[in-house]
């Protein structure tokens, strides 16, 4: 089936190499860094994590969202999503790729890598977190990639996938639960030692993975010519809504929380992350386009009339992954380090060269997405 890939429209050959264009630009920056050094980048001593985990923490909710058209459909038995299940694993693989490519650049010394691998150390949540990532790469892989060749051959996926399939639910569950406790498990940082972490991601994840699947579902059908149904796109945007819900919720109850308390070392963080702190307001900027474009998007989604209206829809699912993405990225990332332990601040601004490493890798993964759903609509059609 891979040869399918290989064919297809000028258009889809130009949006092909564009991408490679890109992959490019941010592999020749990125041996720039690996001959220079992190110091290429916006980090620093104080701000030790920066685009690239941000980066990482966000895209580990877009793969475990791919658990919401899994369950339903292999749990519940919802025939609407059984024509985008498979777009959800795939959505899930590339996500896994990016998020593991982030942290390879991220390390600086790619060798660093084998550390892990060659002294596993069990009591370490990243080492956990590397199992987690790289077990649910495989999951996905091999039922995704299985039950297409069952739908190209016109037979039902074998029976050794099903459990397979089961077992990437609570899974997919436990990649963003691990990735959560690697922040609230770091008692010197007051932003991120919250029990609630964790279903705050969840919470993220389920918004805007499927928001983003929506979107991809909306492109498809203009330029794939591949409807995924009304159906199956409603029920995504009503759980993108609850989600979204959810997940704001969760951010005014940690507010809540801190203000009342009245902890100066706790509302320091909110009030850099919203407001600014002595002077320093560029996340807060940034987190007030998040609130504009969440609470925005949240008034589209709730009104079923907007939500019906495919173009408002859209605008929605675009406002819905835009917010998360600044809230979940460099807002939850940065905020954690600023203020200090001993109440400096220090201003994180990504350098042109770490921008284009990120963009590289992101063309990366939609590269891989755009082949994933190129083959995925070509056996479609065969059918």
């Amino acid at each position: 089936m891979l040869e399918k890939a290989l064919k297809g429209s000028r258009g889809y050959g130009i949006w092909v190499a564009f991408l490679l264009l890109l992959v490019a630009i941010g592999f020749f920056f990125y041996l720039r860094q690996l001959d220079y050094g992190l110091g290429i980048t916006g980090m620093s001593r104080d701000v030790s994590w920066g685009l690239y985990i941000a980066q990482f923490t966000f895209l580990v909710g877009i793969a475990a969202s791919a658990v919401m058209l899994v369950l339903p459909y292999y749990l519940h038995d919802f025939k609407a999503f059984g024509k985008i299940t498979i777009l959800g694993e795939f959505l899930a693989v590339s996500a896994v790729v990016m998020c593991i490519t982030f942290i390879f650049v991220d390390l600086g010394q790619p060798g660093r890598v084998m550390n892990v691998l060659l002294y596993p150390s069990p009591t370490s949540v990243l080492f956990w977190d590397m199992v987690v990532l790289n077990g649910y790469l495989l999951l996905n892989i091999v039922t995704g990639w299985t039950v297409l060749e069952s739908d190209k051959k016109g037979v039902p996926p074998p029976a050794w996938v099903k459990p397979l399939i089961y077992l990437s639910i609570p899974w997919a569950v436990s990649i963003h639960t691990v990735t959560a406790f690697i922040y609230s498990g770091l008692p010197g940082r007051g932003f991120w030692l919250t029990a609630i972490m964790a279903p705050r991601f969840l919470a993220s994840a389920f918004a805007s993975g499927p928001a983003l699947l929506i979107l991809f579902c909306l492109i498809l059908r203009r330029f794939g010519r591949f409807d995924a149904g009304e159906k199956a796109i409603q029920t995504l945007a009503k759980i993108v809504t609850y989600a979204l819900a959810t997940s704001i919720f969760f951010v005014l109850v940690e507010l809540f929380t801190v203000f009342y308390s009245q902890i100066p070392g706790h509302m320091h963080h909110l009030t850099y992350l919203f407001a600014g702190l002595d002077g320093h307001h560029t996340i807060a900027r940034w987190m007030a386009v998040s609130a504009f474009t969440a609470v925005a998007a949240l008034v589209l989604l709730i009104i079923p009339r907007m939500r019906k209206n495919e173009s408002l829809l859209a605008l929605a699912c675009i406002g819905v992954f835009l917010s998360l993405w600044i809230e979940k990225g460099l807002g939850l990332v940065v905020t954690g380090f600023v203020p200090s332990p001993v109440e400096t601040i220090t201003d994180y601004t990504p350098t042109g060269p770490e921008v284009a490493i990120t963009i590289g890798v992101w063309a990366l993964g939609l590269l891989m997405i755009t082949l994933f759903y190129k083959i995925f609509v070509s056996v479609r059609k065969e059918e």
